[in-house]
Order: C-alpha cells, then sequence, then structure tokens
C-alpha cells in the first residue's frame, strides 16, 4: 500500500494552520457567561455534553502516577482532567498562544498545574521515552505532516506505553454534507473528499483518513486498535464549526434523520479512534 500521500512538509501551510486557530480556540463559542470561571465551566458543558466519547476514549483516570502529554490542549477541558486524576507529570503544548493561555488560565481556575508550552507536534520538545501516555483529540489531522507527528509520538512515549489519538475519518457524514455543499452544489461535482476536507472544514488543509491509512500510522508501534464512531457533526448537533453558517444548515438541522443514522450508518462517523500501545 502507498503511504499516505496527503502528508507533506508546507511551513506555510502551518503557519496558515496557527493564524486561523490563534483567532479562535476551537469550542470558544461555548464559552459564555460573565466571569472566566462560567465561560470555562460553560465550554466544559457542552463539550462533553456533544462528545460524550471523550470520556470513554480517553479514561483520564489511567493517569494516575503517570507522566501524561496532551497534544493540541485546546481550551484545556481535558487538560483539566488529566490534571485532576493525579499525574505525576503533566504537560501540554499547542501550536497557538491563545490556546495555552485559556489553558493555563483553567487550570489556575480550578488550582491544578501543567508545563504549558506553545510547540509543534511535529517536534515535540521533549526527550526520548519521557511519558506513559500521550493523549489528543481531534488535532494531530491539522498538522501538514501527521505522519511525522505520530513518530514524534512514538519516540517519547515509553516501551509499554500507550497512545490515545483522535483524527478525522474520510468516510463520514461530515464529509458528505461538505461535498454536497461546496462540490455538487457548486457546480464542482469531481472535488475529491480530500480536497473538500482541506478547503472547508476547518482549518486550512485538514486531512481526514481512512481505517487502513490509520493503521498505518501508528504501523511503528507494537499495537495498535482502530475504530470510528458518529460525532455531533455528523448528527447535525451544536455549532458547525467556525466557518459554516446559513438557513440552509439550520433547515437541514430541523429534519436531519439522526435515529436512521445512528441506526444504519454507524461506522460513517467523522471520529477516528486510535489507541496504540508502544
Amino acid at each position: 500500500m502507498t503511504l499516505l500521500p496527503l502528508e507533506r512538509n508546507d511551513p506555510a501551510l502551518k503557519e496558515d494552520v496557527r493564524a486561523f486557530w490563534n483567532e479562535g480556540s476551537c469550542g470558544e463559542v461555548y464559552a459564555v457567561g460573565e466571569s472566566l470561571r462560567e465561560r470555562l465551566e460553560s465550554h466544559a458543558r457542552a463539550r462533553y455534553a456533544l462528545e460524550p466519547e471523550i470520556r470513554d476514549f480517553a479514561r483520564f483516570a489511567d493517569g494516575a502516577g503517570k507522566d501524561v502529554l496532551e497534544i493540541g490542549v485546546g481550551m484545556g477541558a481535558d487538560h483539566l482532567e488529566w490534571a485532576r486524576s493525579g499525574p505525576r507529570s503533566l504537560c501540554g503544548i499547542d501550536l497557538t498562544p491563545r490556546a495555552i493561555e485559556w489553558t493555563r488560565r483553567r487550570l489556575q481556575a480550578f488550582g491544578c498545574e501543567s508545563d504549558l508550552r506553545v510547540g509543534d507536534a511535529e517536534q515535540l520538545p521533549f526527550a526520548d521515552e519521557s511519558f506513559d501516555i500521550v493523549y489528543s483529540w481531534g488535532v494531530i489531522h491539522c498538522t501538514p505532516n501527521t505522519a511525522r507527528a505520530c513518530q514524534e509520538i512514538h519516540r517519547v512515549l515509553r516501551p509499554g506505553g500507550i497512545a490515545r489519538i483522535l483524527v478525522y475519518h474520510r468516510y463520514s457524514f461530515v464529509g458528505y454534507m461538505l461535498w454536497l455543499r461546496y462540490g455538487l452544489m457548486s457546480g464542482k461535482p469531481g472535488l475529491s473528499l480530500d480536497e473538500i476536507y482541506a478547503r472547508h472544514l476547518e482549518s486550512p488543509g485538514i486531512k481526514a483518513y481512512s481505517v487502513d491509512e490509520a493503521n498505518q500510522l501508528v504501523r511503528h508501534f507494537a499495537s495498535s486498535k482502530v475504530w470510528t464512531c458518529l460525532n455531533f457533526g455528523d448528527l447535525l448537533n451544536g455549532e458547525a464549526g467556525q466557518r459554516h453558517r446559513g438557513p440552509l444548515l439550520a433547515i437541514a438541522r430541523r429534519v436531519w434523520p439522526r435515529w436512521l443514522i445512528r441506526r444504519f450508518f454507524p461506522r460513517h462517523g467523522l471520529n477516528l479512534m486510535i489507541e496504540a500501545i508502544k
């Protein structure tokens, strides 16, 4: 099998990704309230209500007594959960200063600590075999060379350490909807799903993978498990990211056949989960 043609080294694209997410961290639309604490709690409530699979996948309690790294801390809701688990050490990186500041303020508000750094998933600023757990939810598909990020995760994990990574799944209802809107309805039916994701999902150049490709991403690990699940975007619940608004979307939300999708198409979800052991 040809290995992941989507991967590339592109510093200019990475800077575009940094600029996009530094304008607004993922989920910031849910941070509402008068005080900082109210905004942080509102964001966390919305995050775990819309994505209850996060807790089952992350298994935050596993961090007790372990050295834990989160790649892509975002607004810090998951990072706070790792901090509360009682890790031996906790580190977090993000490509954007905005996310690091959100996470720093969240941890301070709840009396927790972490080694937080602006950093690049393709060049992790940590020594070999530094961590027992590396966690990343919906982040490394944004970097131009996701395969390189997976190699870095493997490098910084200790033997027997575990990586829990979410990337996007190519064959998802989110992808199909975006193709309908920006491909077929825009007179460009020849656009591939890869082009659709890169241009129209979230940050510039974002990627989505098949199950086979996800297995290739972690082929250097001793063992791995890969599976898909529906996310709130597939079901048109919650906000549709930072780039999509309009009356057509509002109408679709009211008539979307969520029960049918859950029952007959559960494997066509945007979430592609990877659990790999070094």
